[in-house]
């Protein structure tokens, strides 16, 4: 199971780091230089790591664009593209910020109905009938939350 699945059904928002992804500004280590070639390479740092499949699901958004920019999902942090001259920066971030955005809305969605998926399956496990009914019921009704006191 998604880890970020199973972040939301132990109670834990998962999706509150996901919707707080935006890109905060330019690598230090990798500035923007004009070179002999005809492009300049361009690296926009994120706010923070995001999840590799969220990464895969960046690219794929992103795979037809002829910059070509890409999130190496082992290190989830930085965004790598390129522009042919200086004027186009601006152009790039926009989009690039409005992917980000988009990625994220859609990421927060297919992890909502994964968990909604998730729990009408247990409600359906739930409804069993007989002694596995019955285990199943006990199971679902559990309560993993902090001890209270005996």
């Amino acid at each position: 199971m998604n880890p970020c699945i199973v972040q939301v059904c132990k109670g834990v928002s998962a999706v509150e780091g996901i919707s707080d992804i935006k890109i905060v500004g330019i690598d230090e280590k990798r500035p923007p230089k004009i070179r002999k070639e005809p492009y300049i390479d361009i690296v926009f740092k994120l706010s923070h790591q995001a999840p590799a499949d969220w990464c895969r699901d960046f690219n794929a958004l992103l795979a037809k664009h002829p910059a070509s920019p890409r999130i190496k999902e082992n290190e989830g942090l930085y965004i790598e593209s390129w522009v042919r001259t200086p004027d186009e920066i601006a152009a790039i971030l926009e989009k690039l910020k409005a992917t980000v955005l988009d990625c994220s809305r859609q990421y927060i969605e297919r992890i909502e109905l994964s968990v909604r998926n998730a729990g009408d399956a247990n409600a359906n496990l739930a409804q069993e009938a007989g002694e596995q009914g019955r285990l199943n019921r006990i199971i679902a009704a559990l309560d993993f939350d902090d001890v209270t006191t005996l």
